[in-house]
């Protein structure tokens, strides 16, 4: 064991941070502060929280209010690229990792730790995350993974050491699933969904209703967006995290935001995972379709390969890279052009865009009628198609020659 004076945790207050605190003491001789960001997962996660982490042997417990940061400083900008993570996934877990890193770094300078610790398992992405932020803004501490060292391998292990310590716990060994939150989402992992082939069962989703008991009426919601950022829900001045509770609250309703997918992990292995991501579903439908009135084909093109490459950047931990920085700067310079109001019809599990109006629109009905026009003369297209198609016409009367 490396020799450390005092340890920040990322705590959480499930099983395995209980389990680490003590450990953590034990086997490095140490104080540990716990740290736990309030990323929007909801006030019942973070109730006890102090003194549960006092009681498992912390000397302090610090809980940071991450929610307006979470939102617009990582939230937000990644919508900008329209990064969607092999096509489905919504980035919800990924994008909540680097604030909450980065605040752990600031505590741990803040009480003078000469260390870092989490709790991710040494299967998962979450380790390459969080250990990526703290090479980035903390080459300098030491970085303890537990699950990488200790010998115990399973819930009932944890759940015999807390108890061979008299350390109480709410956990038990009949947990079915593995559960994210954030404000953005909800991730399910675990039980019958590590079957591929076995259907969610219903009490797999606890965020959103089920799109076949959802209203058999369709509302409508009107997003106003400036420069890229979303200002107004249906005309109504809000904060980034008070419009994506706000957004959460109306598409979860109607059983909006609902995937099951199989991943590419980081790791190398593939993972089978539920994800409920309400808000966010509209929130990027409506931007993206704000897009597509603003922007012609060509930068349209280029801010899809941003998105995609950003989608990678994000899912792999590297917010804190030149990289990172260069893509959002591009997708950025997209979003300044992105003003206006959409409207989304939430119906049964479906978020559909049905209105959409710009003062920088591109869009011209002078041009797109199929109706009589005095701005476009249709005998111009010949030209263009000839000179479009000619080095495929160069190629053809070579090859019969």
């Amino acid at each position: 064991m490396q020799n450390v004076k005092k340890i920040v945790l990322a705590y959480s207050g499930g099983l395995d941070t209980s389990a680490i605190i003590p450990w953590l003491k034990e086997n490095y001789g140490c104080e540990v502060v716990a740290f736990a960001a309030d990323v929007g997962q909801g006030d019942e996660e973070l109730e006890g929280l102090h003194e549960k982490a006092i009681a498992s042997g912390a000397s302090e417990c610090h809980i940071v209010d991450l929610k307006e940061e979470f939102v617009s400083e990582y939230i937000f900008p990644t919508i900008t690229t329209g990064a969607v993570y092999e096509g489905e996934y919504l980035l919800g877990t990924s994008m909540a990792r680097p604030v909450i890193a980065k605040a752990q770094v600031e505590i741990a300078r803040k009480v003078g730790a000469d260390a870092l610790c989490h709790g991710c398992t040494g299967k998962g992405n979450d380790q390459v995350r969080f250990e990526s932020t703290f090479a980035a803004l903390a080459p300098d501490l030491t970085v303890i993974a537990p699950w990488r060292e200790w010998d115990m391998v399973s819930r009932e292990d944890l759940l015999a050491y807390l108890a061979e310590r008299n350390i109480a716990t709410t956990a038990s060994a009949t947990k079915i699933y593995s559960r994210d939150a954030n404000a953005w989402h909800i991730s399910h992992e675990g039980g019958e969904l590590e079957d591929p082939w076995q259907e969610p069962t219903k009490q797999v989703w606890t965020m959103t209703v089920d799109p076949e008991d959802a209203p058999n009426t369709p509302e409508r919601v009107t997003l106003s967006f400036d420069e890229g950022k979303l200002t107004h829900v249906d005309g109504e001045a809000l904060s980034p995290y008070q419009a994506l509770v706000k957004l959460n609250t109306v598409a979860a309703a109607h059983g909006v935001g609902r995937i099951d997918i199989v991943e590419n992990r980081l790791v190398g292995m593939k993972s089978r995972g539920c994800y409920e991501t309400p808000g966010g579903t509209v929130l990027l439908k409506a931007y993206k379709a704000l897009e597509t009135m603003v922007l012609d084909k060509a930068a349209l093109k280029y801010r899809e390969q941003i998105g995609l490459e950003f989608s990678h950047v994000m899912y792999d931990g590297r917010w804190f890279t030149a990289l990172n920085d260069a893509l959002l700067a591009g997708a950025a310079s997209f979003a300044k052009k992105v003003t206006g109001d959409i409207v989304v019809k939430l119906y049964k599990g479906q978020a559909t865009v049905t209105q959409r109006r710009s003062p920088n629109s591109l869009y011209s009905e002078d041009f797109a009628t199929f109706g009589a026009d005095d701005v476009y003369d249709q005998k111009h297209a010949e030209g263009f198609i000839r000179l479009f198609s000619l080095s495929s016409r160069i190629e053809a009367l070579k090859n019969q020659g």
